[in-house]
C-alpha cells in the first residue's frame, strides 16, 4: 500500500461507505468486517506475515458494531460456537 492510502485509512472517524451494503441498516456490514478480519488474522497469522493489514476491518468494525455484539462473538470463538464461517 502506498503512504498516502495507509494514512487516509488510520485518519478515518467511522466506517467509510461500502456499496456492498448501500442500505441504512449496518448490521451486515458490521458482521462482514467482522469475519473478514478473523479470516485475515487466520490466513496472514499462520504464514507467519504480518497482519497490520487486518486492523483495518477490525477498525471499521469496532466502529460499525455494538460492543455487546463483538463480546458475544468474541465468547463463542474461543468456545467454539461462533456461527460465522472463520
Amino acid at each position: 500500500m502506498s503512504e498516502a492510502i495507509d494514512e487516509k485509512m488510520m485518519n478515518y472517524k467511522t466506517a467509510p461507505f461500502d456499496a456492498r451494503f448501500p442500505n441504512t441498516n449496518q448490521t451486515r456490514n458490521c458482521f462482514q468486517n467482522y469475519l473478514d478480519f478473523h479470516r485475515c488474522n487466520k490466513a496472514l497469522g499462520a504464514k507467519d506475515q504480518d497482519i497490520s493489514p487486518c486492523q483495518w476491518y477490525q477498525r471499521v468494525y469496532k466502529s460499525l458494531c455494538p460492543t455487546s455484539w463483538v463480546s458475544k462473538w468474541d465468547e463463542q470463538m474461543e468456545e467454539g460456537s461462533f456461527p460465522g464461517k472463520i
